[in-house]
């Protein structure tokens, strides 16, 4: 396995002090290529000042959301998001971590929302805060966001992951500016929002790949639908060659406990199955493993991204059958073949190296 870093970047009006500085930023211990997201979604503030100490909520009882920085008490907690006010209305249901906690609101003041607590729990900082049925209005990408995009274009980043996608000019306007600034960058779309459904074909096609954000999806529609649109998501991608990565209570209860639930364990194969292409799972391993030999660093990182796919970088030469000789003899050095064992060379980009022509060819060799 290869160590790649991943850069993250802090969502438009987010909290202050948390930006990332280009000398703050270095090769992290975590799997997956390089990437920067524009603005998260909506979440309960986080920060010593604030939620210092999870916060019991009990049914029946008051409890007020503030857009008011810093706020952190046992009846009153900030959200991260400036037009929270604006876009709840008295009788909507908040939801909180995915449908964990919920609250009714009955009021609301300038700055201020008021709820009854409906389902209890513990509530903690950084938070995900939904209104059942509805998206929030805040653009896919903020002023905040073009900053960290143009950090990440100076860095290099290979992946921008944009949430709360809900048409495809999002995409084709930060395509255009990466184009622009002649920037290598490939452009994940988090499909989130209510509002994107009706334009899952063009929003796709307009990206590199795409994110089922189960969790926000689950709190804007039925939960019952988001399976469906999980297997249309990856089945769309799929049929397009987009990379498609699911997200969101995958192996949740692994946190505190050494092995999954059974329903864990049939959420994780039936992800497999429809042909997902990236998810939070660790040591996993799919047998028929693909080994991609790339000269190319970038391609190499960006290929981190893909089921299945164990990319290595290497110096290619000029002759084709050393290059191939040079690449069988790696992957024995290393143990992921043995000798005797039979292997398909398919070869692929711009310029083919074991013949001038375009054509992509496939041998089969014995190690």
């Amino acid at each position: 396995p290869t160590q790649r870093r991943i850069l993250r970047g802090r969502g438009a009006r987010g909290e202050s002090g948390e930006r990332h500085d280009a000398g703050s930023a270095r090769p992290a211990r975590q799997r997956g290529p390089p990437s920067i997201q524009t603005k998260p979604p909506l979440r309960i503030s986080s920060g010593p000042s604030f939620l210092p100490q999870p916060i019991m909520l009990e049914t029946g009882q008051e409890f007020t959301f503030t857009i008011k920085r810093g706020v952190g008490t046992e009846t009153c907690v900030s959200v991260n998001y400036d037009d929270f006010v604006n876009d709840v209305e008295v009788g909507d249901m908040l939801l909180v971590d995915g449908g964990m906690m919920s609250l009714l609101v009955k009021s609301k003041t300038e700055d201020s929302v008021k709820c009854e607590v409906i389902d209890g729990g513990e509530l903690k900082s950084r938070r995900h805060l939904n209104v059942r049925g509805k998206s929030a209005t805040l653009p896919s990408i903020t002023d905040k966001d073009w900053d960290d995009i143009k950090f990440g274009v100076e860095n290099q980043v290979d992946y921008y992951a944009v949430s709360f996608v809900k048409d495809a000019q999002v995409v084709h306007e930060l395509k255009d500016y990466l184009r622009s600034s002649n920037a290598d960058i490939h452009v994940i779309v988090k499909i989130e929002s209510a509002d994107s459904i009706p334009n899952l074909h063009s929003i796709i096609t307009a990206s590199d790949g795409a994110m089922v954000a189960r969790g926000d999806l689950g709190a804007e529609l039925p939960i019952e639908e988001v399976p469906l649109l999980q297997e249309e998501i990856i089945r769309m991608c799929r049929s397009m060659g987009k990379a498609v990565i699911v997200a969101t209570n995958m192996l949740e209860s692994m946190i505190v406990h050494p092995t999954p639930t059974r329903a864990e364990v049939s959420d994780i194969a039936i992800a497999v199955r429809e042909g997902f292409m990236a998810i939070l799972l660790s040591h996993y391993r799919p047998s028929g493993t693909i080994f991609a030999f790339t000269d190319q660093e970038r391609v190499r990182q960006r290929l981190a991204l893909y089921q299945g796919v164990c990319p290595v970088q290497m110096e290619f030469s000029d002759d084709a059958e050393k290059t191939f000789g040079d690449a069988l003899s790696y992957l024995l050095k290393h143990g992921m073949v043995k000798e005797g064992e039979e292997v398909a060379l398919v070869q692929s980009g711009r310029q083919p190296i074991w013949r001038s022509q375009s054509t992509h060819n496939i041998q089969v060799r014995k190690v």
